[in-house]
Parts: C-alpha cells; sequence; structure tokens
C-alpha cells in the first residue's frame, strides 16, 4: 500500500483522534497532527507539513476553501450518510434511534455535505453520548477513516455522491439542539425520559436545570430502581452523587457545573462538592450499599463494587472521566484491601471503568480546592497509597485488565498489578509532562523501567508526548496481551485467563515466585525511595516558584485553549536513564 504524509487538523487530540493516529501510523502512513482553533491556524499548518492527504477526526470549525480547493480534506462526521448538523449524537439518543453511523465526507464549502468516501453503522443501546463516542463511534470510525485513506492511497476509487432517493441515505439534517430540547420537567418526566436527556448531553453541554435555586449543568445519569420520593426533590446521596425523584423513580447524578458567566467560567465536578460550594448544604441520607452486594447493572450507582467467581475476585472502579479524587483513592484502597483479605480467592482483577481505567489525580477537584497546591499534593499521596498496596500484595496474583483508556498516573497504577491485559482498542498515554512540566509520582520510576526499561521509559515520557495502541504497547511490553474486538469479547477473555490463572497459582508456587522477585527488587532499590524521589520533584511543580504546573492545570480545567509548558528532556528523564543497569 502506498504511504501518504497526512496532516491531522483538529480542534483537540482526543480519544478518537488518538486512535485514528495509532492506526494510519501502524499502517505505514507518517501522520502530523495539528491542534488549531481558527482557519488561520489552519493555513499556517497545512503551509508548514505539505500534506498529501487531510484528515479531520474531530474539527468543529469550517476548513477555509484557501485549503479544501487545493488539498484533498476528508472530515469524520458522526452520523449515517446523509446526516448533518452539530448535535448528530445528541438527536440519536433524543430520538431513541437503535442503531446510527459514522460517515467520512471530502470537504467542501457546505457542511456535512461532501461526498462519501466510507460509511459504518452501530447499534446504540442505552449508552450515553460520552460513552457511545469513546466505544462505537471510535470504533466505526477508525474503520471508515482507514477504508477511506486506503481509497487515497491506491487512487483506485472515488467518493460517492449522496443522491435524493438513495436507499443507504438514511440521515438527514438536523438542527443544534438547544436547552429547550433538554429540559427536564421533573413533575411529569419518568426515569426514562430523564436518562434519556442527561445521556444525550454528556460530555458537553450537559442539561441545564436548576438545583436549590441554582443553575446547574447536570452531568453523569445512573438509574435508581428503589429509591422514591416527590419529583424533583434530593432524596439521598452516595460517594458524592445525588439521587433526585422523578416521576416514576429516581435518577442518580454525579456530576454538575455550575453555569458559567462570561468572567467565570465553571468545573465540572462531584455533585455534593458542586452544591457545597455554591453555598448549598446536603441534608439527606447517605445511601450505603455494600461492596459485594449482588445488584444487577442498572439498578443503582456505585463508584466501587466486588464480585468473585471461581477463585478470582473482581474490582470495578467507575470513577467519572477517570479521574481519582482524595476520597476516591482512599475508598479504592479500603475496598482493594478488602478483597486482599478474602483467602478464597487467588487472583484479584483490576477492571477500571469502562470508559476508562484511570486517569490518575483529579484535577477538576484539585482546581477548585482552596489550596490547590496542597490538594495535589495529598491527591499525589492518596493514589500512590493504592500503587503500593498493589505492588506489595503478596496474598493473590493480580491483573489490570483494561476494558477503557488510562492517562497519566493511571497507567503506572495499571502496572502495579502482575500481569496487565486490555481491549485492543484501548489508548495509553503515559506521560504528565503535558501538564505544565508535571513530574508525577505512582512510583512510575520503577513500574515503567520494570516493564520496558528506562531508554523506552524516556521515549514514553518525554516530548513530543505521543498515545501508545494497544499492540504497540504488547510490542513493547507495556501490556502482556491486548484482544477482543468488543467490550463483551474482552471481559469474556479476560475472565478465563483470570480463572485459569487462578488453578494454577498453588500448583505452579506462582505467589512465592512473586514474593522472591519484589524481595529482589527491594534489595536493589527500596519502593519507598522511588516515592521519595518522585514526591520530590513534585513538591517542587506544587509548591515552587515555577508556576507552569498550575497554569497548565488552570487553562486545561477551565477549558482555556493554549499551549502547555513541557519540561526539557535532560531535566525530565535523567534521572530515569541513570538508572539503566
Amino acid at each position: 500500500m502506498t504511504s501518504l504524509r497526512i496532516l491531522f487538523l483538529v480542534s483537540a487530540h482526543n480519544s478518537l483522534s488518538q486512535r485514528a493516529e495509532i492506526e494510519l501510523s501502524e499502517l505505514g502512513h507518517a501522520v502530523t497532527v495539528a491542534v488549531v482553533d481558527c482557519a488561520a491556524a489552519m493555513e499556517t499548518a497545512v503551509a508548514e507539513h505539505h500534506p498529501e492527504l487531510i484528515v479531520c477526526p474531530m474539527l468543529k470549525k469550517m476548513i477555509p476553501e484557501s485549503i479544501w480547493s487545493e488539498h484533498r480534506c476528508l472530515i469524520l462526521h458522526p452520523g449515517p450518510m446523509g446526516d448533518r448538523g452539530p448535535s448528530s449524537l445528541d438527536w440519536a439518543i433524543e430520538l431513541a434511534a437503535g442503531a446510527w453511523g459514522v460517515t467520512v465526507l471530502q470537504a467542501t464549502g457546505d457542511v456535512d455535505a461532501g461526498d462519501v468516501w466510507a460509511t459504518r453503522t452501530f447499534p446504540i443501546g442505552g449508552a450515553s453520548k460520552s460513552g457511545l463516542y469513546r466505544h462505537q463511534v471510535r470504533r466505526a470510525a477508525i474503520e471508515a477513516i482507514v477504508e477511506a485513506v486506503d481509497k487515497v492511497a491506491e487512487g483506485l476509487e472515488r467518493p460517492r455522491r449522496v443522491e435524493p432517493g438513495d436507499p443507504r441515505t438514511v440521515g438527514r439534517a438536523r438542527p443544534l439542539m438547544t436547552q429547550d430540547v433538554r429540559t427536564i420537567d421533573w413533575r411529569s418526566d419518568g426515569t426514562e425520559a430523564v436518562m434519556r436527556k442527561i445521556r444525550a448531553a454528556e460530555g458537553h453541554p450537559g442539561v441545564l436545570d436548576e438545583v436549590g435555586g441554582t443553575a446547574f449543568h447536570l452531568f453523569g445519569a445512573h438509574t435508581e430502581r428503589a429509591l422514591r420520593g416527590r419529583p424533583g426533590e434530593i432524596i439521598a446521596q452516595r460517594d458524592g452523587a445525588i439521587c433526585r425523584a422523578t416521576a416514576d423513580g429516581a435518577v442518580w447524578i454525579t456530576q454538575l457545573k455550575q453555569a458559567a458567566t462570561p468572567d467565570a467560567p465553571s468545573l465540572k465536578l462531584p455533585a455534593a462538592r458542586a452544591l457545597a460550594l455554591a453555598g448549598h448544604e446536603l441534608h439527606v441520607p447517605e445511601a450505603l450499599v455494600p461492596l459485594h452486594a449482588p445488584l444487577p447493572d442498572g439498578q443503582t450507582y456505585r463508584e466501587i463494587a466486588y464480585e468473585e467467581h471461581a477463585g478470582v475476585g473482581y474490582l470495578r472502579f467507575e470513577f467519572y472521566n477517570g479521574a481519582m479524587s482524595i476520597e476516591q483513592c482512599r475508598r479504592l484502597l479500603d475496598a482493594y484491601e478488602y478483597a486482599c483479605s478474602l483467602r478464597r480467592t487467588k487472583v484479584i482483577v483490576l477492571m477500571g471503568g469502562q470508559d476508562f481505567f484511570s486517569n490518575g489525580i483529579h484535577l477538576n477537584v484539585i482546581e477548585a480546592a482552596d489550596d490547590p497546591a496542597a490538594e495535589s499534593w495529598l491527591n499525589l499521596h492518596a493514589i500512590d497509597d493504592v500503587v503500593r498496596g498493589i505492588v506489595e500484595t503478596d496474598s493473590h496474583l493480580v491483573i489490570s485488565a483494561l476494558a477503557g483508556d488510562a492517562g497519566a498516573g493511571g497507567v503506572p497504577l495499571a502496572l502495579a498489578a502482575d500481569h496487565v491485559v486490555a481491549h485492543e482498542d484501548v489508548v495509553l498515554n503515559p506521560y504528565y509532562g503535558h501538564m505544565g512540566g508535571l513530574y508525577g509520582s505512582e512510583y512510575w520510576t520503577y513500574l515503567l523501567p520494570r516493564r520496558v526499561g528506562a531508554a523506552a521509559t524516556a521515549r514514553l515520557v518525554e516530548p513530543p508526548y505521543t498515545p501508545v495502541g494497544a499492540h504497540e504497547a504488547v510490542r513493547i511490553g507495556l501490556l502482556d496481551a491486548a484482544f477482543g474486538t468488543s467490550a463483551e469479547a474482552f471481559h469474556a477473555w479476560t475472565r478465563d485467563y483470570a480463572e485459569r490463572l487462578a488453578h494454577r497459582v498453588e500448583a505452579e508456587g506462582l505467589l512465592e515466585q512473586k514474593r522472591r522477585r519484589r524481595a529482589r527488587d527491594e534489595r536493589i532499590k527500596p519502593l519507598q525511595a522511588y516515592r521519595t524521589e518522585e514526591l520530590a520533584r513534585s513538591h517542587a511543580c506544587f509548591f515552587g516558584p515555577d508556576r507552569s504546573y498550575h497554569e497548565a492545570r488552570r487553562r486545561f480545567c477551565r477549558k482555556l485553549g493554549g499551549a502547555r509548558v513541557v519540561a526539557p528532556r535532560a531535566e525530565y528523564v535523567a534521572p530515569i536513564l541513570s538508572q539503566s543497569a
């Protein structure tokens, strides 16, 4: 196949565009990514890189005629053939469509109206917009982008025009979905309607609503099947989420974002924290639910859950966007220690969440704190405690099973396990420096070199910050295996893998082998030494005179855009390279 110089023009280099970059690079294409926010930035990127093809996996701005008239530009639209408009996925969920699609179009002067290079369809189910985008849309989009780029590279096919009356054209033009459509009437809307509206607005913009007289955007909805109350009232809380009664039941809302003003952009935060910052006290009970309660999915909301089968304990932690606050880290450590206390199991599987395994410390909660530096410091200590607990476990073999992506501190959290496996669609971002030169901790200076060596670790954590696909991660030793064309297939394989491993533990003396390896590593360099060295560097990021981390975090959390400050190579990776033996 002919390889191409491809330029990505993106509004943000998100999980979908990262996955597309990985796939096309593995196919031999030279991919460059430019994050752009205006026509002038696009023109500058094109002039600098001289691409043979431009691909736009996630672009919110129109490509100017000066580019599309001179260069072939492929636009990914998250809708079926014929669909047009900026709220495609929102409408798909709001209208309860059974199936949807993605389409790769050639850019023209009309939005979403160019000739079609490739298209795919997929079932929707009950996913939120964010979940749909990170799974079904992403998988279908990668297939369609690869097909379109193959056609361009080979030069044997042309795009097809969307003709009126074509039976394959199932989409149509739809307007921007406004808050008028999304509005919840708590007196009359049942649970299903409320869930659909919040899921259709997940990620952005959220459903604008009023809580205690304050305007908030609602995110992170979960069905509650048991609790009841007066429609619209908050009737319970759990782990920072609030439970609100509907006309025929109740829903959990995990995240709130106070309506922003032009001068004061707001943050998406755990619901109870957002209410407290707005001056509202919650006078409702904490509705506790046992960690190991055998509750089917869709019955209630739980951040952390535990179950057992055939000598294996499965620990799920579904943290919103993969972010882990101090309290979440402490709850996870408590749950993990509980799982370790059960000697009837031989293997523990860390499942993470469906969308993310973990993305490390909770930057939004840190940004909202009275003292962000102190909150950063305590949050890093809390997640370090979780990682250390996993590394030092000698009662079980531990598997990290990544159904979703991982980034920053979430990668060494996964690597703390004895075995690390992932869904083949997963993207890893094992670096911190993009956040204003943040050094990070989570024992990464021990865990990454242990798997891939010092030199490869340096390449992973230094600029240019490059996402790692699952197959590449297996090749370099970051993962042990990657498998599963679907989440269901991945979970089935993981269960089989874990249960087979559990049967081998005593027969092959696997725990004793693990203890000897850990003791050997401890003699070479104590685990505490890694933590002390990492935290000393992070302490300077948090409390030192250089404010790069704080400014980068502020701009990231408040969606202000702008360049990110990164640490120079010698300053950042020299301690890792010096450990090469």
